[in-house]
C-alpha cells in the first residue's frame, strides 16, 4: 500500500513487463483478459474462427491446446491465418507431457505455456516415495535437461512462457516433499524457474490455479511473499481452475480472481468457463474493471496483522441458534417484498397448506423493522426474524457497541474488503469473538452485482473473516438469496447444493463437454456436499480434479472414466450409459437422496 495524505491506496504490485507478441503483460500495461480455444486445434479454420471471435468480444490473448506435434504444426497455419485476416492477437500454445511439442510450437506461438506438474514427471501416481537427497538432486537434473532446450529457443526467439502450476497436478516430487499444499504448487513453479533464471530468461509469467478458491488465493499470495523476499518482479496469470458454469462459475472466479486484484495482484486474467470460451470475455472485463476501479479508493492507515501468509486460523465463536454452523445468509426485506405473492419462495422456502417450510436453500434469517404475518409464519418454520440488529461501519465511534452484542451487521459505506480487515483486527486485538454478518449493499448493474458481491464478501469469508453475509441493494429477492449461497460455497463454506468442477473444454475435449454437464447437472444438482467432476479429457482428471468426490473423465473418443476421490473405479464406459453409471456409483457410496417433489409457493 501507498501512504498518501492520511489515506493507504492499494495499488497493483509493480511487476516487470513481459511481452506476449505485441501486447504487454505486467509493468504500466492494464490487466489483461484471456480465453482458450474449444476447437480441434488440428482445424485451422475452426481454430481461426473461434480466435476472431474472441478478439472481436475483446480478448486479448488466445490460448489452443497442443498435445501433439501436428497440433504444433498447425500453429503456424493458425498465426498465419490470422494474420492474413488482419487480427494480431497473440497465440499461446498449452502444453502438457510432451516437450517436444513446446520446442516446435515455439516456432509459431507468442508464449508457451507449460505445466511444471506434467512437463518432465509422468502423471501422478499419488505414491509414497522416499527421495534422499541426492535422488532428489537428480531428478531435478533431469528437469533441467528437459527444459533447458525450450528455454534457450524461447530466449533466442523472444518467446514468452508462462508457468502454470495447477494445484491438481503436481508431480509425486512435489507431493512427497510438501503434500498436495500451496507451498507445494509455488516450489513446483520455483524448480522451472530457476533452470530459466541460470540461463537469463525472464520472459516468463507465473500462475498458481486451483478449483477450490482458498487453496488458489493462499498460493498466490506465498508465491508473491516468496517473490519479494527472492526481490523478483515476475507477473501473474489469475485463474480459478473448473470454475463450472452459469452463476456459479462466475462468483467462483470472482472470489478467487477478485481477492487478489482487490489486492493490487494479477497482471493478466481468465475465467474459465464450461460455456464457448467467448462467454467468458465480460466477466473478465467487469472483473478487471472492478478491481481497477477499488484500487483508486483510499482507505484509513491501519497496521494489519489479522491474516497470514498460510491459512489462517479459525476463530472461536459461540454462533446464536438462528445461524448456521457452516455459514449463515441474511436479507434484508420491505413490507412491499413481504407482501408479494412469492415471498416465501423468493427466500427459498416450499409452501405446504399456506405455511413456508424450511429446505436446505432457505435463509436463515431476514432482517425487517416492522412486523407482519408473514413473518411470524417464518419464525414458526424456524426462520429467524432480526428486528433491531447491532449495527457497525467503518467508523470505530461504533465498534463499541458490538462488545455486548450477541452478532453484529457490518456495513461499511466504502471499501469493504479493508475495513472489514480493520474491524476483525480491532475484534481480534480485544479477544472479541462475536459472530459477524458481512452486510454489504449494491447499487451496480445486476449483470455486475455477481462480481462486485462475490469479491468482497468472497475474500473477506475465504480469510475466515464473517459467520455471515446479507447482500443489499435493489435486487430481487431471489436473486440476493441465490448469490449468497453461491458466495459461501464458493470460499468452501456451506455446500448448500451439489459443487460441479467442470472444465471449460479445449481442444481435447473428448465429449460435448456443455451438453453433457448439463446432464449431470439435472440429474445430480439436488445433492447438496457432494462435489462432481467433469473433465473433457484425461490431462484435466484425475489430479485436476482436486478434491472431488466423484469425477466424469473422457478417456478416450466416445468413452467415460469413472472415479471416486481420485481412484479410478470405472473404466471405458460407453458414453451413452456413462451419466446413469454415474448415478449409480453415487447411490452405491450412499450420497443419493431423492428430488423433492416441487410444490406451490403460494
Amino acid at each position: 500500500m501507498k501512504y498518501c495524505e492520511s489515506i493507504y491506496q492499494t495499488l497493483r504490485r509493480k511487476t516487470r513487463e513481459v511481452m506476449v507478441g505485441n501486447v504487454g503483460v505486467g509493468g504500466d500495461n492494464p490487466v489483461r483478459t484471456q480465453s482458450m480455444t474449444t476447437s480441434n486445434t488440428r482445424d485451422v479454420e475452426a481454430t481461426v474462427e473461434q480466435i476472431i471471435r474472441l478478439a472481436d468480444c475483446g480478448c486479448e490473448i488466445a490460448r489452443v491446446t497442443v498435445q501433439g506435434m501436428k497440433e504444433a504444426d498447425a500453429c503456424e497455419g493458425i498465426k498465419n491465418g490470422l494474420i492474413q485476416k488482419g487480427y494480431t492477437i497473440p497465440l499461446v500454445a498449452d502444453i502438457h507431457f510432451y516437450p517436444p511439442a513446446a520446442l516446435r510450437v515455439a516456432d509459431y506461438a507468442d508464449k508457451v505455456r507449460i505445466n511444471p506438474g506434467n512437463f518432465v514427471d509422468k502423471r501422478a501416481q499419488f505414491k509414497t516415495i522416499d527421495y534422499d537427497e541426492k535422488t532428489y538432486l537428480q531428478e531435478l537434473e533431469r528437469l533441467e535437461e528437459k527444459f533447458a532446450p525450450l528455454v534457450e529457443k524461447c530466449k533466442r526467439l523472444g518467446r514468452a512462457m508462462r508457468i502454470g502450476t495447477n494445484h491438481g497436478s503436481l508431480s509425486d516430487r512435489i507431493m512427497n516433499q510438501y503434500g498436495d499444499t500451496a507451498a507445494g504448487m509455488v516450489e513446483s513453479a520455483f524448480e522451472f524457474a530457476r533452470v530459466c533464471r541460470k540461463y537469463d530468461y525472464h520472459d516468463f509469467i507465473f500462475s498458481m490455479k486451483a478449483s477450490n478458491t482458498k487453496v488458489m488465493i493462499e498460493a498466490y499470495r506465498l508465491l508473491v511473499a516468496e517473490m519479494n523476499t527472492l526481490e523478483w518482479d515476475y507477473p501473474l496469470h489469475l485463474g480459478v481452475t473448473e470454475a463450472g458454469e452459469g452463476e456459479d462459475g462466475r462468483v467462483k472466479s470472482a472470489i478467487g480472481m477478485g481477492a487478489l486484484l482487490l489486492d493490487g495482484l494479477g497482471d493478466t486474467v481468465r475465467v474459465s468457463l464450461t460455456e464457448d470460451p467467448w462467454h467468458e470475455i465480460n466477466p473478465c472485463k467487469r472483473l478487471v474493471a472492478f478491481g481497477k476501479n477499488s484500487q483508486e479508493e483510499g482507505i484509513a492507515p491501519f497496521e494489519e496483522t489479522f491474516r497470514k501468509v498460510s491459512s489462517s486460523s479459525k476463530r472461536e465463536v459461540t454462533l446464536p441458534s438462528s445461524f448456521h454452523r457452516d455459514g449463515s445468509v441474511f436479507l434484508k426485506v420491505s413490507q412491499e417484498e413481504v407482501e408479494s405473492p412469492m415471498f416465501f419462495s423468493d427466500i427459498g422456502c416450499q409452501v405446504e397448506l399456506g405455511r413456508p417450510k424450511r429446505q436446505e436453500g432457505s435463509v436463515d434469517g431476514v432482517i425487517a423493522p416492522f412486523s407482519h404475518p408473514k413473518l411470524e409464519k417464518l419464525r414458526e418454520a424456524g426462520i429467524a426474524i432480526l428486528q433491531n440488529p447491532v449495527l457497525v461501519t467503518e467508523d470505530s465511534a461504533t465498534w463499541k457497541q458490538a462488545e455486548s452484542a450477541d452478532y453484529v451487521l457490518f456495513a461499511p459505506t466504502s471499501n469493504p474488503i479493508h475495513e472489514g480487515r480493520r474491524f476483525f483486527q480491532h475484534l481480534a486485538v480485544n479477544n472479541l469473538n462475536i459472530p459477524v454478518i458481512l452486510s454489504f449493499a449494491y447499487t451496480c448493474a445486476l449483470d455486475d452485482l455477481p462480481i462486485h458481491a462475490a469479491a468482497e464478501n468472497g475474500s473477506l469469508l475465504c480469510d475466515e473473516i464473517g459467520e455471515g453475509i446479507c447482500v443489499g441493494g435493489p435486487y430481487p429477492l431471489s436473486e440476493r438469496r441465490s448469490l449468497s449461497f453461491a458466495i459461501l460455497q464458493g470460499a468452501r463454506m456451506r455446500q448448500s447444493k451439489t459443487e460441479f468442477i467442470s472444465c471449460p473444454g479445449c481442444g481435447r475435449t473428448l465429449f460435448d463437454l456443455q451438453e453433457t454437464a448439463a446432464k449431470i447437472r439435472e440429474r445430480t444438482g439436488h445433492l447438496p456436499g457432494v462435489k462432481i467432476a467433469v473433465m473433457g479429457c484425461i490431462v484435466n482428471g484425475p489430479g485436476e480434479m482436486a478434491d472431488a468426490d466423484f469425477g466424469y473423465v473422457g478417456s478416450r473418443s466416445g468413452r467415460i472414466d469413472l472415479y471416486i476421490g481420485k481412484t479410478c473405479v470405472e473404466r471405458n464406459i460407453d458414453m451413452n450409459e456413462a451419466v446413469d453409471r454415474l448415478v449409480a456409483l453415487i447411490q452405491s457410496q450412499g450420497r443419493w437422496v431423492e428430488k423433492e417433489p416441487l410444490q406451490s409457493a403460494s
